[in-house]
């Protein structure tokens, strides 16, 4: 059975070269980093989390060696991820990242469309809490990517054991951000990026290029309407390069004071 229903935004993946320097820059913009958590693949995380059930995932390479096998033994994640940084390099926003209630049922539909990635992926690893509370978060993944899309990709994760901690401290940013409103893709050709885009999460392209989830609008852009909306260069010419993430927040005036600093 293909599924059809539309997939929630689950969380962004941002490649880093270093935990260290990543949690140093989101804690001076005004978020909290939750501990480091260890992939069994070779590559490791720092999430912040939000209250809309959405976060951010700054990734990096923790064990080269184990990195590189799993590339040869097919893992997805792993080849994409480095596929990213031999590219445009270790600092960006890789992949936006959909919820599923059945990674197999994506799968089969990403791979019924001509968009998949690759072999499913599934992992488990350890989850610590502010309060250094600890369980094990249990996931598996179904990749999308299209053809000449190499500076980003999606996928659906299905959260298969979902830890029972208390995140509340962890979702109490400084800046007032408490969930994502919308992700924004540039492209110099937007309209075909947005069909993978439409077809990876399950829902019809909307007036604009944009596809609206239960919970965020993805929202693809030629580089001259990107540098108009935000008033910054769209950068070197992509098929599709994420560029953007803007956030609900508390208090505006807040945040400002805040970033001013």
């Amino acid at each position: 059975m293909i599924e059809t229903s539309t997939h929630p935004l689950d969380h962004l993946v941002l490649p880093t070269r270093s935990l260290e320097v990543a949690r140093q820059r989101l804690s001076s913009l005004g978020f909290i980093v939750a501990p480091t958590g260890v992939h069994p693949f070779g590559t490791e995380n720092a999430c912040v989390f939000l209250a809309d059930g959405t976060y951010l995932e700054p990734l990096a390479i923790s064990d080269e060696q184990t990195a590189v096998r799993a590339i040869g033994e097919g893992n997805v994640f792993v080849a994409r991820d480095r596929l990213y940084r031999n590219k445009l390099g270790d600092e960006g926003f890789s992949a936006i990242v959909f919820g599923t209630a059945d990674a197999d049922a994506a799968h089969a539909r990403y791979v019924e469309a001509g968009v998949s990635a690759g072999d499913t992926l599934s992992f488990s690893r350890a989850f610590t809490d502010a309060g250094g509370k600890s369980d094990m978060a249990s996931f598996k993944l179904a990749f999308a990517t299209g053809r000449e899309a190499t500076d980003a990709f999606l996928f659906a994760c299905e959260r298969i054991n979902a830890p029972n901690i208390d995140r509340t401290a962890l979702q109490a940013h400084a800046n007032g951000a408490t969930g994502i409103v919308e992700i924004v893709a540039v492209s110099d050709r937007p309209s075909s990026q947005a069909g993978l885009v439409s077809t990876a999460a399950g829902k019809r392209v909307e007036a604009g290029d944009k596809v609206e989830l239960p919970n965020a609008i993805l929202s693809i852009m030629a580089p001259d309407a990107f540098a108009s909306r935000f008033g910054l260069s769209a950068g070197v010419s992509s098929d599709m390069r994420f560029a953007a993430v803007i956030f609900s927040i508390r208090d505006t005036a807040a945040a400002a004071r805040l970033l001013a600093t």
